[in-house]
């Protein structure tokens, strides 16, 4: 693993950790050249997997776009990073056991909002403010009453 700091190809593993769901390893590193930190993230990738947007324009799906846009929704919320990991984990190995390489943008913004919905109410609605493209404060009341009596 090369460093991002200074490009030495030799950095040395100091400390591994297998994630909860064991789907993933957090590797602490270090580089012998310069002596920076910096932490990896290795997973499972069973195949390559398309994305198709709501214009029909095809890209490849990216794990980490994902967890940021769910580590946006519950930002500020007692909410902690490997909860989040495992979240994108579930979402990944979903899609990847899927029969289809190719799936809609809408599928994966429903996986999301399941997973939301099941860990936290504010940042369910603030990711769907943006999936359904809120655009007033009626969108929210309409929203939230919807879900005040799902309860």
């Amino acid at each position: 693993m090369r460093c991002p700091f200074c490009s030495c190809p030799d950095t040395q593993v100091k400390d591994s950790r297998v994630s909860e769901d064991g789907y993933s390893i957090r590797r602490r590193r270090s580089c012998p050249k310069c002596g920076s930190r910096f932490t990896t993230l290795e997973h499972i990738q069973m195949r390559d997997l398309i994305v198709v947007k709501k214009n029909d324009v095809r890209v490849p799906f990216e794990r980490e776009k994902l967890y940021k846009s769910i580590l946006l929704a519950v930002s500020k919320r007692d909410i902690d990073a490997d909860k989040v990991d495992q979240i994108v984990n579930r979402i990944v190995r979903q899609l990847e056991s899927g029969s289809d390489s190719e799936i809609r943008s809408s599928t994966i913004g429903e996986l999301v909002m399941d997973e939301l919905l099941a860990l936290d109410k504010v940042a369910y609605v603030r990711y769907a403010s943006v999936y359904k493209n809120f655009t007033n404060p009626k969108d929210f009341e309409d929203f939230t009453a919807k879900l005040a009596r799902k309860k």
